[in-house]
């Protein structure tokens, strides 16, 4: 399978992997934004001045909301639910050993830990610490957090290597430190990276490929400051002098490290070139020492796996191979052998997979030690079914599964006989399921109690109508014996971007703190995501994103028209490109709610390219340096549309002063056009916590809290009324 490849729309805006210092605004690129702009002191992350307004709107803010006598009970019921110790320890299979990240009120920072696989299929598993993070943290006075560790067996091999990723208090930054398991330490003088954004994959216990900030200094970041030169490290060799493989161009977003690991246990090099952030090139290094050579997948594509010899591949384009009779569409899964490949360095006949209906959408391809298993979406519900693979023709059975929730792979390995597969929906809570690669049963292995009063909770589908006349579709929660008055406390929540689907999934802080309440929870499908397939997802590029807001308006108008709520009692919430689509909700339609939680977001969208990762994400959202895109941009940008004269509900803003991925100052200088108006609003930036704006679970507890009181005291009726 691919070792340490970027899942790119996880990597730019949900997830990490390069490195960026602090702002600073005298040396930020020419822009003629920048004299019209009175506050661009904010986005100086560790400025004295910015921090002081900072902490005062801090404190202002978290009096006003731990005074609401709800304040104290939401706080305890979210610290009791993300630290509860009855929760699924998710994990990965390695040698018939599960192992496991686990935080909780007592492990804050959290341990890597592992258990055999017959003591986790036990309620109480037998688990061996690896890794304590608080001890770590505490001992080399670190503010320490966990995020991930990168493990490999050679072929024939009788251990794991294993790289520890580390980051300073959340950052998408990270150190890495090679780990033994078995003396459960750092190797001594063994491999390890400074602190960068980077990616790297193993080849064998001696060789790692890696893309990083090669010198520290930037000099070799892109302009979206991810990697832009993979080398080739050996053990024993300063990392200064490791060879150079692959380099891109400062243009393109980033180059990344993989490591295509075959069913026999070779291990074919490789890099990945995103030109822009929905395009890349793959590269095959040879182990001749010959020039690296392009793997004939096109622009808009994402290798999968491989399986029975055969490299399985997501289109996200339509693909009519040369010289071949298959033609395929957008949304497939496709295949070719590899070993043909890698003899005629030449594009193998290239068969189908599995091609979606207008309501369907494939996820990818997990193989196992004994099957492939293909993960789809039909109609925002997932599935999964086994892929048989026989005298060239592919087939899919769908797998049994106990109900009709959401569910997930949650692990496969080419290696391991076991599959974990999550399932859950909003009453149902997480069940960890193990499906037998070689017999091809289901059975339970682990479930959780319920964590929140479910008794007369229903869910329905419903859809509503866009500007367009596309029919967007959305999932309601609620008391199933509420009136239709439309005084109903309503939280409206959507992302809309980069592909990424919005499913069905648990939430105890979610049914502690509202639904329990009495509130009402929607989540809305809109176009920008992948629920159904790249078409979706392609309909809201650039210029045509209006059409996501379109989307979004849609579905509180719906809410409002069937009388479940009014503006009054509507709230809103959305992260990163969510608060992006927030804030333009404040704009646009600032008389629809009562309420907008913007989490972590992008709102100066003139200036949104130069700060951070923000130059990687020009292919979703436009590039202010094209005048096209600018003047739509122009039109859109919630901080460049903001009204002094606007009648406008009282936001909530929440980001993080270490989030080196979408810069605080989008919504520092957003909330002090509020503070210079005169208009209420609330802000609360947490010093650590990096994208998610939360560093750990109890901080994540105390983000949630404060966001719950907020929308109880907008949304709910005035018990003096």
């Amino acid at each position: 399978m691919f070792r340490s490849i970027a899942s790119l729309a996880v990597i730019a805006i949900c997830s990490a992997c390069a490195t960026q210092q602090d702002i600073d605004v005298t040396t930020q690129i020419e822009d003629p934004s920048l004299s019209e702009d009175p506050y661009l002191w904010l986005e100086e992350v560790e400025g004295e001045e910015a921090l002081d307004w900072v902490r005062a709107q801090n404190e202002r803010s978290l009096e006003a909301l731990k005074a609401n006598p709800v304040y104290a009970g939401n706080e305890a019921a979210a610290i009791e639910a993300l630290t509860s110790q009855a929760r699924i320890p998710y994990g990965v299979i390695r040698d018939g050993m599960v192992y496991n990240f686990w935080q909780d009120d007592t492990n804050v920072r959290g341990l890597w830990r592992r258990t055999p696989l017959e003591s986790y299929a036990t309620d109480e598993p037998d688990w061996e610490t690896l890794l304590d993070i608080d001890a770590l943290a505490e001992t080399e006075e670190q503010n320490w957090v966990f995020k991930g560790a990168n493990c490999h067996k050679p072929e024939g091999g009788d251990k794991y290597f294993c790289m520890i990723a580390l980051s300073d208090g959340g950052k998408d930054a990270v150190v890495n430190r090679e780990f033994d398991i078995e003396s459960k330490s750092f190797v001594e003088n063994g491999f390890v990276t400074p602190e960068a954004k980077q990616g790297l994959s193993w080849v064998d216990g001696d060789t790692l490929l890696v893309g990083t900030d090669w010198g520290g200094d930037g000099s070799t970041l892109t302009e979206s400051g991810y990697p832009s030169i993979v080398k080739r490290w050996r053990r024993g060799d300063a990392l200064e002098s490791a060879e150079p493989l692959i380099t891109g161009q400062a243009s393109d977003v980033g180059v990344w490290p993989f490591a295509l690991e075959l069913e026999d246990g070779r291990m074919l090099e490789g890099a990945v070139e995103a030109d822009t952030f929905f395009t890349s090139t793959y590269w095959l290094i040879p182990s001749d020492g010959t020039a690296p050579v392009k793997w004939p997948v096109p622009p808009k594509s994402t290798p999968d796996s491989v399986y029975q010899g055969q490299l399985l591949v997501s289109l996200q384009q339509d693909w009519a191979p040369e010289g071949q009779a298959n033609t395929f569409q957008s949304g497939d899964i496709v295949a070719f052998d590899v070993d043909a490949f890698l003899v005629s360095k030449e594009l193998p006949i290239v068969s189908l997979v599995f091609r979606p209906d207008e309501k369907q959408a494939a996820n990818g391809v997990a193989v196992a030690k004994h099957g492939a298993i293909l993960s789809y979406d039909d109609n925002v519900v997932g599935r999964i079914a086994s892929l048989t693979y026989e005298n060239g023709v592919w087939s899919k059975q769908d797998i049994s599964l106990p109900g009709s929730g959401q569910v997930g792979i949650a692990f496969a390995d080419k290696d391991a006989q076991t599959v974990f597969l999550n399932y859950e929906d909003f009453l149902t809570p997480d069940s960890l399921l193990s499906y037998n690669s070689l017999t091809g049963t289901v059975g339970p292995l682990k479930s959780l109690p319920a964590k929140f009063d479910t008794e007369g909770l229903v869910i329905h589908t419903r859809e509503a109508t866009s500007k367009d006349g596309t029919k967007i579709p959305y999932f309601v929660v609620h008391h199933e014996d509420i009136a239709l008055d439309g005084t109903n406390p309503t939280l409206l929540y959507a992302y809309g971007g980069f592909e990424i689907s919005m499913r069905p999934s648990y939430s105890a802080t979610l049914g502690r703190l509202w639904l329990e309440k009495g509130g009402v929870y929607v989540l809305a499908n809109i176009r920008g995501g992948g629920e159904f397939g790249p078409k979706w997802h392609q309909a809201g590029l650039k210029t045509n994103r209006q059409r996501i807001y379109d989307d979004f308006i849609a579905v509180g108008e719906s809410l409002i028209e069937m009388k479940l709520t009014t503006p009054e009692h509507l709230g809103i919430m959305g992260g990163s490109n969510g608060g992006l689509l927030m804030g333009v909700m404040l704009n646009q339609r600032p008389d629809l709610w009562n309420a907008v939680v913007v989490q972590v977001p992008l709102l100066d969208m003139l200036r949104y390219h130069l700060l951070l990762a923000g130059a990687s994400w020009v292919d979703e959202y436009g590039s202010p340096d094209v005048p096209e895109e600018r003047a739509f941009l122009e039109t859109i940008s919630p901080y460049q549309n903001f009204d002094e004269d606007a009648d406008y509900p009282t936001p909530f803003f929440v980001t993080s002063t270490k989030d080196d991925r979408v810069h605080p100052g989008h919504a520092r200088k957003m909330a002090k056009l509020f503070e210079e108006a005169g208009k209420p609003f609330l802000y609360y930036e947490n010093i650590d916590g990096g994208h998610s704006a939360a560093a750990n679970q109890t901080e994540r507890a105390k983000r949630s809290a404060l966001e719950y009181t907020y929308l109880y005291e907008q949304l709910f009726p005035d018990p003096a009324e």
